[in-house]
């Protein structure tokens, strides 16, 4: 291939890089780094603040080498990326980075490189960024579990029929099934609390692998940039990629979630269920035909929720490679956040769906008392009132059913179930007709199921206050956290601020 001229200071020209970048290098693999340059944009900033405060800290630097640094990227702090000169001839933003200071203060913006690569100092904007997308997904699935759990107490005394395969099973509430849908949202907002625990291990004074041979602060630098811990190893501060996966994994378990509610409200609105209708707000017209009223949000929340499922295989794959590489990095800074940032546009969009739901609450009623739903409960009352054993009773209840379902006839009648004992126990069985109605009643059927966590309408109730709380708990935890990260900010700022002041009464 023919040498190009290599780029105004391109890094390793004159060295062992005796080239420009080929165009197809650019195109294939610088491009993807500086696509990244907008999410890592301040971020880098403030891991270059940090960095220079500890390298005065450490007496590596004098505070008047390290003003000029400070000023020119206390200025570049909260100057939009597009406003910067990124280009991906140089390769990563990070390079960009160093062109541009270069240019404004000549040798002088070398000192910042002092101790540090720049992966470095990626990662550490990196996890910044990721940090923030987690404690937004986290507050919106505390909202999502928030909004599940008010619906769920609202419709805790509404009748239906739950299903299993979509056949008929056992009488239940509405506001029981939503609630099982907030008890999943919950154990999301712990997965995400892990998650962030990972990306909030700090890589700062990690070096390229063995840690710098300066005597940076390690617990300074996390402090100043608002991380919870230290990361305990320099090499897997650096390199470990199971932090990414489980940011991911997180968000597509979220979506999974949303997306087994959204397959069955697609089900339960359509004409044959009738269950509910969605807001129109979130309904989408047919271009053709004037009858239909698409749920089109709901195809929106499975297909994302799919999407989210092939970029954590897609992040599993790229991290199958040898450690210390760039193959599952290359690709992973704009895929994990953007994962965590689709994850939460879907919660947001399924806790529209939750409150905009209009239950039917008398054709839900229909259906919990149809289909024959508690034989369940009728072949229980044989047992324990009859003194049969529950396979036997089953049988007797089942042959009724099918007797009855053959005729025609929507419910069962004493003589019916009497008939069917005596045919399957070769004798009479004492079955009343109190029997019958008690165990055949929906209301009375669904009061009976009262154990923690059961469908009887005060225990969703009960279930919707402990749903509450831990929403409570989840909301107090996020605002820590920002409150903390909020704290190390105006810390490092006016330390920075700190070394130009210093500086200036000098």
């Amino acid at each position: 291939m023919t040498a190009l001229p290599p780029p105004e200071g391109y890094l390793g020209a004159g060295a062992r890089i005796t080239s420009g970048p080929a165009p197809e290098l650019v195109e294939a693999g610088y491009a993807l780094e500086i696509a990244d340059a907008p999410l890592l944009h301040r971020g880098l900033t403030l891991a270059d603040l940090a960095h220079l405060v500890a390298l005065t800290e450490c007496g590596a630097l004098q505070a008047q080498e390290a003003a000029p640094l400070c000023g020119w990227l206390l200025d570049l702090l909260d100057a939009p990326a597009t406003e910067f000169r990124y280009d991906a001839v140089y390769g990563d933003a990070y390079n960009s980075r160093e062109r541009e200071l270069n240019r404004s203060l000549g040798p002088a913006a070398g000192r910042l490189h002092l101790g540090r690569t720049r992966r470095e100092a990626g990662r550490i904007a990196f996890r910044l960024a990721l940090r923030e997308r987690l404690l937004g997904l986290h507050a919106d699935v505390a909202a999502f579990a928030a909004k599940l759990t008010d619906r769920a107490a609202e419709h805790a005394g509404t009748l239906w029929a739950d299903s299993t395969y979509l056949q008929p099973a056992q009488p239940s509430t509405f506001g029981h099934y939503l609630g099982s849908f907030a008890e999943q949202a919950v154990r999301h907002l712990h997965r995400i609390e892990a998650a962030y625990g990972g990306a909030d291990a700090c890589p700062a004074g990690a070096g390229a692998t063995g840690g710098a041979r300066l005597p940076l602060d390690r617990a300074r630098l996390a402090r100043l940039l608002g991380f919870g811990s230290v990361g305990p190893h320099t090499r897997d501060a650096m390199w470990s990629v199971d932090t990414l996966t489980d940011a991911v994994a997180a968000a597509a378990q979220t979506a999974m979630t949303i997306s087994q509610l959204a397959g069955d409200l697609e089900i339960f609105a359509s004409p044959a269920f009738g269950y509910l209708t969605l807001d129109a707000s979130l309904c989408r017209a047919s271009v053709l035909m004037p009858q239909k009223r698409n749920p089109y949000a709901l195809a929106v929340l499975r297909g994302g929720a799919g999407t989210l499922t092939g970029r954590l295989t897609g992040l599993l794959a790229t991290g199958l490679t040898p450690s210390a590489r760039t193959d599952n990095w290359l690709y992973a800074y704009g895929e994990v956040v953007g994962a965590v940032d689709l994850a939460g546009r879907l919660v947001r969009l399924g806790t529209a769906v939750v409150a905009g739901l209009c239950p039917d609450t008398d054709a839900l009623r229909e259906q919990a008392a149809s289909h024959f739903i508690a034989g369940a409960d009728l072949a229980e009352e044989l047992s324990l009132r009859c003194g049969l054993d529950y396979r036997t009773a089953y049988r007797v209840v089942g042959r009724a059913i099918a007797v009855a379902a053959d005729r025609g006839d929507k419910e069962l009648t004493l003589t019916l179930v009497r008939a069917a004992a005596n045919e399957v126990t070769g004798a009479p069985v004492p079955i009343t007709a109190e029997m019958l109605a008690t165990a055949t009643d929906p209301v009375a059927a669904v009061a009976a199921r009262n154990a923690p966590g059961g469908a009887s309408p005060p225990r969703v109730r009960e279930h919707a206050r402990q749903v509450r709380r831990r929403v409570a708990a989840a909301r107090r935890w996020n605002q820590i956290r920002r409150a903390r990260i909020a704290r190390a900010e105006a810390d490092l700022l006016a330390a920075a601020r700190g070394l130009m002041s210093g500086t200036d009464r000098a």
